[in-house]
């Protein structure tokens, strides 16, 4: 894929406000739906709150987003029985193509890519389940059992062959990867190498008056951060705990939803309202 990489950040207290695991789920569910709607690279979560241990929320944000974005054909491999993940029955199939609908052989086409598990070593490579009825055999030792892969299908028929890929070759998009900040937000943005850095805050920029300049970054960067606040605090706030100040510290302070009519507009609100506006204007 020849784009630019999108990345997002969001606080780890994006769930303190629903107190009940199937509700937080249910919320999480719609965070990485949003993500794969708007073609997110990765999504970034972290530490906004100084005065408590947030490591809880930060692994079980993860975790769910991690199992969403994982085909379904590899979960019961790759994720071991968790409380954590009571309800994840209740999350959205995210329906993006590495997770494909059909599991039979006969709809493998030679080209196609698909994300896989090592299963087993055998004498001429490695057998990974792809998700079809039989597994593949990739013809590479180097890997080991229990690992994911994204695979290009190299010949269907009697055996399937698959060869290692990188997700950059996919030439369409291709899920999220999940990452944990262990620095807080401020932290985060000086430390991370971003080309642009745009914050969504209350008190900002309306989007309009400032598209045009955005735009014209947007189309010369290589990594582009989008970072959302928490539902307590804003952006503004979380970096003042630090001695920071917010515009020293990103590219653009922007509110996405002017003239709000409620009295607060929650975290995955603005999730959904951001990437909206920015995918009709920069084609993200």
């Amino acid at each position: 894929m020849n784009r630019h990489k999108l990345s997002i950040a969001i606080p780890a207290s994006a769930i303190s406000d629903t107190p009940h695991p199937r509700e937080k789920t249910a919320k999480i569910g719609l965070i990485g739906r949003a993500a794969a709607i708007f073609r997110v690279d990765e999504i970034i979560v972290y530490p906004d709150n100084p005065k408590m241990d947030q490591r809880r929320d930060i692994d079980y944000m993860a975790l769910l987003l991690n199992y969403l974005e994982t085909p379904q054909y590899l979960r019961k491999t790759l994720f071991k029985l968790d409380p954590d993940l009571e309800f994840a029955g209740i999350l959205p199939p995210l329906r993006t193509p590495h997770h494909p609908t059909s599991g039979k052989t006969k709809h493998l086409q030679v080209g196609e890519y698909r994300e896989g598990v090592v299963m087993s070593e055998v004498k001429d490579g490695l057998m990974v389940d792809i998700g079809v009825q039989q597994p593949a055999l990739l013809r590479q030792k180097q890997f080991a059992v229990g690992k994911r892969l994204t695979l290009q299908v190299v010949n269907v028929g009697r055996q399937i062959d698959v060869q290692a890929a990188s997700r950059e070759d996919v030439p369409q998009y291709w899920g999220y990867r999940v990452k944990v900040e262990e620095h807080s937000f401020g932290q985060l943005l000086k430390n991370g190498s971003f080309d642009l850095k745009i914050a969504t805050a209350r008190i900002g920029n309306d989007f309009m008056d400032v598209a045009s300049k955005i735009g014209e970054k947007w189309r010369g960067s290589q990594r582009v951060l989008v970072a959302f606040g928490a539902p307590s605090r804003g952006l503004h706030e979380i970096v003042e705990d630090e001695g920071l100040k917010l515009d020293g510290l990103v590219d653009f302070v922007v509110n996405t939803v002017p003239n709000q009519g409620t009295v607060t507009v929650r975290m995955e609100e603005a999730l959904l309202a951001s990437l909206a506006i920015f995918n009709v204007h920069f084609n993200c």
